[in-house]
């Protein structure tokens, strides 16, 4: 029997969808069907490393961990790296095929079409059920022609469309509606229903609200989605998450800051450490010192770590930095963020753009060269402390150097990862999801001293994806939305 599908567009970025794809993921999953999450077109720095050794959106990661299944590169066929100059990285079905600018993106977007739907046809030969999300606005008709991300992908796979509106940002009659207006009659044929998320307040208030949405557009209201608090806990796809800062952490005794800069990736790599009761992680923009009182300042991952660290030069970072080292404060670089630590950054292939080299912060004596191959691997050891890790390594580039005697972890597989300064106060290391690792977390917050709560971290993520679920069989139609799948 053919799996049945269903996709999930919004009227904006950044309205719910990847969240809404999760929580029925882990619904549907906890009703006994076989689940698997798909994106056709992913835009994010925020990836995550996948069984079949590749890389696919962290957001899909997520929904796959929602589903209880392996993620997969067939899960996010086509994923967009925002690079420097050279536009945005391609990834296709899980490997690197080069990069382009978005006026010639435009051009490759119908040539990708028939490998996104390849990777469809795989997951719906393994599923009950496939979870489609789209990407951005299905109302983008700008960007209609070739499309593969929205209304493109669910003419040519057949799949019909549930509409996602947020309520929170205003104006969700109007989006929802407008969207039916302006988009091809064709296109608007595939949409069965809508859903109105994060909702706060009254429901009654709404009713109306619901009632001429759906008199308006001839589609089925799936439910109105009150704000999910929890969805904290659950690792963000989107930088745009990074926009709000975190608020203050009244008894915290540990001060983590962040400078946040333009390609910053894999950023939920801080998550663990904001759910650290002792610990209050403070995000810094261009156009603020960094705080004097840091116990920690970490650098963190970067899709274009050239571009990222003469925007850290001009935002005046490496100043204050240099200023917190003479305090005898400690610094940690995260791949991007380690490779800035060292004397140079070399690009003689011009991966990032111009080729050349740079000059690095100094904090480490260690040099990078980048290169065209990308390493792609889970890995676990333990780290110089005797403390175990576990994590993932992805990243371009070889980074060598006398610190690199002093490496930061020891790895299963024999290999030594990172450096560490002749003082032991830096440390750069391309292990990404360091902090998830509980052992790893602790042995960081003990070393600055600070009281590790005993956290679990892992557990967390289950039981808010268990809680989304249950929020969402509350307040959608979950049976409506199996009928109307095909």
């Amino acid at each position: 029997m053919t799996a049945r599908a269903l996709m999930f567009q919004g009227t904006g970025s950044d309205v719910g969808k990847s969240l809404i794809v999760a929580g029925l993921a882990r619904a549907l999953a906890n009703r006994g069907m076989a689940v698997r999450p798909f994106k056709p077109q992913n835009m994010s720095n925020n990836a995550a490393v996948t069984v079949d050794g590749g890389e696919i959106g962290r957001a899909q990661a997520l929904q796959a961990r929602a589903a209880r299944v392996p993620p997969s590169v067939h899960m996010n066929p086509v994923l967009l790296k925002p690079q420097s100059e050279t536009g945005a990285q391609i990834v296709v079905q899980g490997k690197v095929e080069g990069a382009a600018k978005a006026a010639e993106y435009q051009r490759l977007k119908p040539g990708l079409l028939p490998r996104v739907l390849e990777s469809f046809a795989r997951l719906k030969a393994e599923a009950d059920i496939v979870l489609v999300e789209g990407a951005g606005s299905a109302s983008e008709i700008n960007l209609r022609a070739g499309d593969i991300a929205n209304m493109g992908f669910a003419r040519a796979a057949n799949v019909p469309v549930i509409l996602i509106g947020d309520i929170d940002r205003g104006g969700v009659i109007a989006s929802l509606v407008g969207t039916k207006a302006v988009v091809d009659p064709a296109d608007a044929a595939t949409i069965a229903g809508f859903i109105v998320n994060r909702f706060r307040g009254d429901p009654a208030l709404f009713a109306d609200g619901m009632r001429l949405i759906a008199e308006k557009t001839g589609w089925a209201g799936i439910g109105l989605v009150p704000h999910f608090p929890d969805a904290a806990k659950l690792p963000a796809e989107d930088a745009l998450a990074l926009n709000g800062a975190p608020a203050r952490k009244a008894g915290a005794r540990l001060k983590v800051v962040v400078p946040v800069l333009p390609h910053i990736s894999n950023f939920d790599d801080l998550d663990p450490l904001h759910a650290e009761p002792d610990v209050e992680v403070v995000r810094v923009r261009p156009g603020r010192p960094l705080p004097a009182d840091a116990d920690l300042v970490i650098l963190p991952g970067s899709k274009a770590t050239i571009a990222d660290l003469a925007a850290l030069r001009a935002a005046g970072f490496d100043i204050d930095i240099a200023a917190h080292r003479r305090r005898g404060g400690r610094v940690l670089g995260l791949c991007g963020g380690y490779q800035m630590l060292g004397k140079q950054i070399a690009d003689p292939d011009g991966i990032e753009g111009r080729a050349g080299s740079v000059e690095g912060l100094g904090l480490l004596d260690v040099e990078t060269r980048l290169t065209g191959q990308k390493r792609l691997t889970a890995v676990t050891g333990t780290s110089a402390d005797g403390a175990p890790l576990s994590g993932y390594e992805m990243h371009m580039g070889a980074t060598e150097g006398p610190d690199r005697a002093r490496p930061f972890a020891r790895l299963a597989d024999g290999g030594a990862d990172g450096a560490t300064s002749a003082d032991g106060a830096v440390v750069g290391t391309y292990v990404h999801g360091l902090f998830a690792d509980d052992r790893q977390r602790a042995a960081w917050i003990a070393r600055l001293g600070g009281a590790p709560s005993g956290l679990d971290y892992e557990a967390g993520v289950e039981a808010a994806l268990d809680a989304l679920a249950a929020h969402l069989e509350r307040h959608l139609d979950v049976e409506r939305l199996l009928t109307i799948a095909r």
